[in-house]
């Protein structure tokens, strides 16, 4: 594997949605206990920025993200989002999906992407980072050209938030899609896929981590990984340990 530079590793709490709802700082405890050095918010529980900062602060864990719906990057939404997350201490503001309205055809990419460009560029200069977290639409074809490169070939400061199992699991090559357009992968999903066993732990699937590695800490300008998992079938909280303990296996 590349050892170009060494990136710190991040949990997206997603994937241990059912543990934070039920216990947040214990979760987060559970979490740094692992080994990880951050994680990435989708959902904050009924705790504010100020409360979520100092639980994080005293367990030695940093924020690599933050899941935020489309609609609260949109007008006035826009400056209550940047409060928050300057107050948390986050710099990358991901939707974690676009609506379908906005993913339909060329037309409606093309119009995304415009949007999404003029909005990483109204808070870039206080420190942020605008992006997407793909599914599967990304990789439809529009007439001869994927909604991904419609959307990043019709932008310059939108983050790409690569979900390497997604695009697997899509029928997408990742590190090919993430070549096209480099110095823009800030943070970078690790997820796995198995083409005949699906979901699975890191290292247990057909996810080129090589070739991921090598671009991230080159010419991707990743800040971070960030592990997720989804499959219910396994102990989450094992799997997320699993999933760790995998990456530090590959030198990560």
């Amino acid at each position: 594997m590349s050892d170009s530079k060494k990136l710190p590793i991040a949990l997206q709490l997603y994937s241990v949605r059912h543990a934070c709802a039920q216990d947040l700082p214990a979760t987060l405890q559970a979490v740094a206990q692992m080994g990880y050095d951050g994680v990435e918010f989708a959902g904050y529980y009924d705790h504010d920025a100020k409360e979520l900062r100092k639980m994080l602060d005293g367990l030695g864990l940093k924020v690599a993200g933050t899941h935020t719906g489309f609609d609260t990057l949109l007008g006035d939404e826009l400056k209550r989002t940047v409060e928050f997350n300057r107050e948390l201490g986050n710099a990358f503001l991901i939707a974690p999906g676009l609506p379908a309205e906005r993913t339909g055809s060329r037309e409606a990419w093309k119009e995304t992407a415009k949007l999404l460009d003029e909005i990483a560029a109204r808070v870039a200069d206080d420190g942020f980072f605008v992006g997407c977290h793909n599914h599967a639409a990304e990789f439809q074809d529009f007439d001869g050209q994927f909604g991904w490169d419609i959307l990043y070939s019709n932008s310059t400061r939108v983050a790409m938030q690569m979900d390497t199992g997604n695009a697997l699991h899509a029928g997408a090559e990742p590190v090919e899609f993430m070549k096209k357009y480099p110095h823009r992968s800030q943070t970078v999903h690790l997820k796995e896929y198995s083409r005949a066993d699906g979901w699975v732990p890191i290292g247990q699937g057909d996810v080129n981590w090589k070739g991921v590695f090598d671009f991230c800490e080159t010419e991707g300008d990743t800040q971070w990984y960030i592990v997720e998992f989804e499959n219910g079938d396994y102990d989450v909280m094992k799997a997320v340990e699993s999933c760790l303990q995998a990456l530090r296996g590959m030198g990560k």
